[in-house]
């Protein structure tokens, strides 16, 4: 099901319509809203409302419509007509029979409209972003995959990023809409794009992982199957949200961890070719690389009021992550909602003996925290991290600059759909 509405009325019901989309104006605004330009002009006067006007009713406006209803893009359609010139109108017999083919509802009078209504505010609308250039897939099939699972349930609302839109924006504009629900469908950076956009709105966020790691899909539990896609949309459907933690690192929206030094060179070194081509173990051929350069630098850590001073080869803040975020396990396993942030701190001075500190530290993910000198744990709700010389910065999954960085937990802060 789409998520837009076509309002029409001939000349003396358009003070009608126009009044009952003002009093329902809340489930109006959940919608897309397409009206002949007369019409239009008239329904923008009501606030908060955006509509989107096509041409004139006498210069085919009504005709663009009933072509949106064949092309399965209309939810229903509000035509207050007159009843004394309906029968012989034939803008009013096409869009009636493009409704009829196409099983559409279509109101002529109040009574019918205000049923339409009645539904409408009992249906939940779905705002879909989808970044259609994320993994190594087939983009068409997914999001047909996607639709068919979903619309049954769903007025579903299709935003694709590209290069000109991102999906931060989209996200925005899908909360302004009163969206009921919003759903990210691409990498790491597409999701954490479209939850900082949820922060503190209440507004939960469905997560539908295509990307080349997954890791926040991963860190929920979403991913873990043979079909991520289909089993994500089945976690969404069910119903089921769970508020986590959230975090800002210099201003930015963070769901997963930032990584500084190693860890940004690496996320640096895996470029888009190379994930296409070899998809997750890119970032394992690019940290192999990155071990034979990777220097200690001096850091700083100013937290609670107390400054830390170490050497260190990465440092990873971590709000979330799954055990394959290795850097990211300083005591075990990263927990999401305890409202703190988890800092691990490693050093090594040798390829070798880095290869033997994340060992160690996946372990600590599968059975029990690492006990090593090279590593220290700190859990904070709030820290800046300054170092010497200044090194790159990522976060989820984006290089971001580089350091200082101040980084803050929002305990709750986001609302998510999870088994």
């Amino acid at each position: 099901m789409t998520a837009t509405l076509a309002l029409l009325a001939h000349d003396r019901h358009r003070d009608a319509l126009v009044a009952l989309v003002r009093e329902y104006q809340p489930v109006f605004a959940r919608y897309r809203l397409l009206a002949p330009q007369v019409t239009g002009e008239r329904l923008q006067t009501v606030p908060n409302l955006a509509v989107e006007l096509l041409l004139a009713e006498a210069s085919g406006g009504e005709v663009q419509i009933a072509a949106e209803v064949a092309a399965g893009n209309i939810a229903a359609a509000i035509f207050l007509v007159d009843a004394a010139t309906s029968s012989v109108d034939p803008a009013v017999q096409t869009l009636r029979q493009m409704c009829d083919l196409h099983n559409v509802p279509l109101a002529t009078n109040l009574a019918t409209a205000m049923a339409i209504v009645g539904s409408l505010a009992r249906t939940r609308v779905a705002h879909l972003i989808f970044n259609p250039v994320a993994g190594q897939g087939n983009s068409e099939q997914e999001l047909d995959l996607i639709q068919r699972m979903l619309e049954p349930h769903f007025h579903l609302e299709v935003h694709q990023t590209s290069v000109e839109v991102c999906a931060e924006h989209l996200a925005e504009k899908a909360v302004a809409a009163h969206a009921d629900l919003v759903i990210a469908s691409g990498g790491d950076g597409t999701v954490s794009a479209v939850a900082g956009a949820l922060i503190g709105t209440e507004t939960p966020l469905g997560i539908i992982p295509r990307g080349t790691a997954n890791a926040f899909a991963a860190a929920l539990g979403i991913s873990a199957t043979l079909t991520p896609i289909r089993n994500a949309c089945q976690v969404i459907l069910a119903g089921k949200t769970r508020n986590v933690d959230a975090a800002y690192c210099n201003g930015l929206p963070m769901v997963l961890l930032a990584g500084i030094g190693l860890e940004a060179e690496v996320v640096e070194r895996a470029d888009r070719e190379t994930k296409d081509r070899w998809g997750a173990l890119a970032y394992l051929m690019a940290g192999w690389q990155q071990l034979d350069e990777q220097q200690l630098f001096d850091t700083e850590i100013e937290m609670d009021g107390k400054i830390e001073r170490f050497q260190a080869g990465a440092i990873t803040i971590a709000n979330a992550a799954p055990i394959t975020s290795v850097l990211a396990q300083g005591i075990g396993q990263v927990v999401f909602d305890d409202g703190l942030l988890d800092v691990t701190i490693a050093s090594a001075s040798s390829k070798l003996e880095a290869i033997r500190l994340m060992t160690q530290l996946l372990g600590a993910a599968l059975m029990k925290p690492v006990n090593s000198p090279n590593v220290v744990h700190m859990g904070a709700r709030r820290l800046k991290v300054t170092t010497n010389p200044p090194q790159k910065v990522v976060v989820d999954g984006e290089v971001i600059g580089t350091t200082p960085v101040e980084i803050e937990c929002i305990p709750g802060g986001l609302t998510v759909f999870a088994p």
